[in-house]
């Protein structure tokens, strides 16, 4: 299996600010109100991401915590993160979100999961199970909740 295959993005441009859409993203507890992958159930309050080597505690439906090590931050334009199992290695996979500012206050969102470099062939069948349609629910649900928030 080649790299290009552990790597899923999609991309949509969504009638939000890119500082609206980013709070959604980088606030754990406001996770689970646009995951579309319905695997995150909650995370406490007051982990707001802020920098690379932050890390945020994340509970999953199943009830198992999961620790997400922050990789890549740009405030505003781009967060990544690597989940572990809490006090356990990163397997190597990343979630990744990028947003770049348009026109008339619109933003492309660009949102990735890349797998390239996960090495525990059990895990191998549920990164595949995150595909383009995968990611575009959360995207989708993130720019309903964002367009809420905007609304007021």
């Amino acid at each position: 299996m080649s790299n290009d295959e552990r790597v899923v993005s999609v991309e949509r441009e969504i009638a939000a600010d890119a500082a609206t859409l980013f709070e959604l993203i980088a606030d754990p507890a406001r996770q689970p109100e646009w995951d579309g992958n319905d695997n995150l159930s909650e995370a406490a309050p007051g982990q707001r991401v802020s920098a690379v080597g932050d890390v945020f505690v994340m509970q999953n439906v199943g009830g198992k915590s999961r620790e997400n090590h922050v990789v890549e931050f740009v405030e505003g334009r781009r967060i990544a993160w690597k989940p572990s199992p809490v006090g356990a290695a990163q397997p190597g996979h990343l979630w990744r979100w990028e947003l770049e500012p348009g026109r008339s206050g619109a933003t492309l969102v660009r949102h990735t999961y890349d797998w390239s470099g996960l090495t525990d062939p059990s895990r191998y069948d549920r990164a595949r199970s995150f595909t383009d349609e995968a990611l575009l629910a959360s995207v989708d649900r993130l720019a309903a909740v964002a367009t809420d928030a905007e609304r007021g």
